[in-house]
């Protein structure tokens, strides 16, 4: 029987891992980030699955290694709903950081990050600003949900187009119900509550509150904007028809950015 080629490094013995290292011509892994956090009523906390089924098939496609999915993130707006496990922005960084030294130690310069939860995004940046200030190397990072066009976005949601970008509606929503249907509760999906106040103001996404139309910054948690984690868009427009849409562009995007990074030489960022 021919054994099925292996992208997933959690499965490999550190033997094929070699052999891959070795064989490959200029071998790329791939770092998947996620969160374990309030994501509405719809579908589960743990987001770090959807990172995790999107690098294997990515990884799958482009002939790429992917490591294992840190499951929690920096998510500090989301600490105040039991159930979400979130670190704090120094272990965070750290934790990346000891992730990719451990592939630089070995030689492997080819990293490439895709990241789950866009909380994360501000820390990656520092870490991977890091090192290449100590070390020379470019270590790119894809934020997946961000990564969406909006001709996309119009495609399969038509003239409501990125309006349905949310959190606790898609892409989310309808990614989980594509990859993991069994684990969604589609008929608690409802729009959004108005916004909570904080400090007499209403509270306007995760990030601040709106005095006189403008967003002053403050230090909200989900649960001043909204209790159950809808936070705009509108979940009933999610369907596993629509997941299956929005993870076959990223597939194929993050792919396609793999072959692209394997072709030049991240420690040479000018070519």
């Amino acid at each position: 029987m021919t054994k099925t080629k292996n992208h997933l490094l959690e499965n490999m013995t550190f033997e094929e891992f070699r052999t891959w290292s070795e064989e490959e011509e200029n071998p790329v892994v791939l770092i998947p980030l996620g969160s374990q956090e309030i994501q509405g009523p719809v579908v589960p906390m743990g987001d770090f699955m959807l990172a995790r089924k999107i690098a294997e098939e990515v990884a799958e496609r482009s002939n790429a290694v992917t490591a294992p999915t840190m499951p929690f993130g920096y998510a500090e707006y989301f600490w105040s709903v039991p159930g979400g496990i979130a670190l704090s922005a120094d272990s965070f960084r750290g934790v990346l950081r000891d992730i990719l030294d451990n592939f630089l130690r070995h030689g492997h310069k080819r990293l490439v990050i895709l990241n789950g939860h866009s909380g994360n995004y501000s820390l990656i940046d520092q870490v991977i600003r890091a090192v290449r200030r100590e070390t020379g190397l470019i270590i790119p990072c894809i934020n997946l949900w961000r990564a969406i066009p909006d001709s996309v976005w119009t495609e399969i949601h038509g003239d409501y187009g990125k309006k349905a970008f949310s959190h606790g509606g898609d892409p989310i929503t309808s990614v989980y119900m594509h990859y993991f249907p069994e684990l969604t509760h589609p008929e608690k999906a409802k729009l959004p509550d108005a916004p909570l106040e904080m400090a007499g103001m209403p509270v306007m996404g995760l990030g601040g509150a709106k005095f006189k139309d403008v967003e002053i910054g403050m230090p909200v948690n989900v649960d001043d904007r909204c209790p159950d984690g809808i936070v705009n868009g509108d979940p009933r427009l999610s369907s596993a028809e629509k997941g299956e849409k929005f993870a076959e562009y990223l597939v194929g995007f993050c792919a396609d950015f793999v072959e692209h990074f394997r072709s030049v030489d991240p420690s040479d960022p000018k070519k």
